[in-house]
């Protein structure tokens, strides 16, 4: 018995810490903000318990010979697919509201499915099969279930706890940006297993141009797309909003030419930050700062108070803390393929995007949103950032609310 509990404590405290930040606990925070915590802790501790089963019983015997780069491709087709299903969103009729039983077992069998892919092949399940080599299998199964399912947990905690704060639109948009992380993560995995070789040696400056275009058109029709659904206004030659549109015009035009030349070897990265590392964070920045921007607008559409003329105000969702949190999200996206492309037509489009949105907040946006709301958006200046939070609201000076700043 005192073997069995050391196997057990051993072994929940090894996965405990593995687990933390691990993808598997990112995956079950974004099944907490879709759907109920109990259902999806239900899914993860199948999942959990028939994995780990699994691997203590190839750590006593059967040898460490699993499929796990096809099995690590397959959960990453998988994950791609989550991601799309939850970018379509769905519907619930009178009907389907009446059906909490279907509901509940459709989470909980989503959460198990999702779970048990993500997990084969994974450090924790490697790391289970180790300490089965060396310890009791019971105790290393019950140990590292408990210590899987209570970092989840916690993950689930902070799930609800965003999904009670954030707009349905800006919970979907998320939910499907991390399953399709969480895609590219598996996937890339799968290549360096099923190829034998590290990830960073199949890529270069070529595919790290040629990945920064595509990601680029696309970010680009995704702009267009969601320009042809706002209104706007045209502008005169010399003023704010002309200088904003050749800016961000220019910035585009740089910006499409850095990768387009990098991949087709007319320019060379700058070397010190040409890195495959360097330029997966730049995927990442680029892919968040896309979220953020598209959040940005669905919060703004399901929040803003229109006054009787003039813009619209948002002060909750991810206004709360941040007056333009959309302007945060281009810069860090233009960020993001600043990384991956690391040239000085990149450092010029990302200079030309900075003044673009400077211009835009502080010369357009807000004298508009002071003029239209007055007191009210004096107030809303105090306690927030213009572009990152404020670390600590600022206190009312005389007069302000008859004063209304906006720097």
């Amino acid at each position: 018995m005192y073997d069995v509990l050391v196997a057990a404590a051993l072994s929940f405290g090894v996965i405990f810490v593995a687990e933390l930040g691990d993808k598997s606990q990112l995956m079950a925070l974004t099944f907490a903000t879709r759907h109920r915590a109990v259902p999806v802790l239900v899914g993860i501790t199948i999942a959990t318990s028939v994995v780990h089963l699994v691997s203590v019983a190839v750590g006593h015997g059967l040898g460490a010979a699993l499929p796990t780069g096809w099995i690590a491709l397959i959960a990453a087709v998988a994950f791609l697919g989550f991601g799309a299903w939850t970018l379509r969103g769905d519907a619930l009729t009178a009907e389907e509201h009446a059906k909490a039983t279907r509901v509940t077992r459709s989470a909980v069998v989503a959460a198990s499915t999702a779970f048990f892919l993500a997990e084969l092949g994974d450090k924790t399940m490697l790391a289970t099969i180790t300490l089965a080599t060396q310890h009791g299998w019971f105790g290393v199964w019950l140990g590292s279930t408990l210590g899987m399912v209570v970092a989840d947990a916690i993950a689930i905690v902070i799930g609800r706890q965003l999904g009670r704060r954030l707009p349905e639109r800006t919970i979907r948009y998320g939910a499907a940006g991390l399953f399709g992380l969480f895609g590219i993560w598996l996937a890339v995995d799968a290549v360096s297993q099923l190829t034998g070789e590290p990830v960073a040696a199949l890529l270069d400056h070529h595919a790290a141009g040629w990945g920064a275009l595509a990601l680029a058109l696309a970010g680009i029709v995704l702009g267009v797309l969601t320009r042809r659904r706002l209104v706007t206004r045209p502008s005169r030659v010399g003023v704010a909003t002309w200088w904003v549109r050749v800016l961000s015009a220019a910035a585009v035009v740089l910006g499409l030419a850095a990768p387009l030349l990098v991949a087709t070897d007319v320019i060379e990265p700058i070397s010190l930050f040409s890195d495959p590392g360097v330029a997966a964070a730049g995927a990442g920045a680029f892919l968040g700062g896309c979220a953020l921007w598209r959040a940005a607008i669905a919060s703004y559409a399901a929040h803003a108070t229109p006054p009787e003329r003039g813009p619209r105000l948002s002060t909750v969702g991810l206004h709360a803390r941040v007056r333009h949190p959309g302007m945060t999200g281009i810069v860090v996206a233009t960020c993001g393929l600043l990384l991956m492309v690391p040239t000085v037509l990149g450092v010029l489009a990302m200079v030309l995007i900075v003044v673009a949105v400077q211009v835009q907040a502080r010369a357009i946006r807000e004298p508009r949103l002071a003029a239209a709301h007055g007191a009210a958006y004096a107030d809303y200046v105090l306690r927030t950032g213009r572009f990152l939070p404020r670390l600590r609201t600022a206190e009312t000076p005389p007069g302000l609310g008859e004063r209304v700043r906006v720097g």
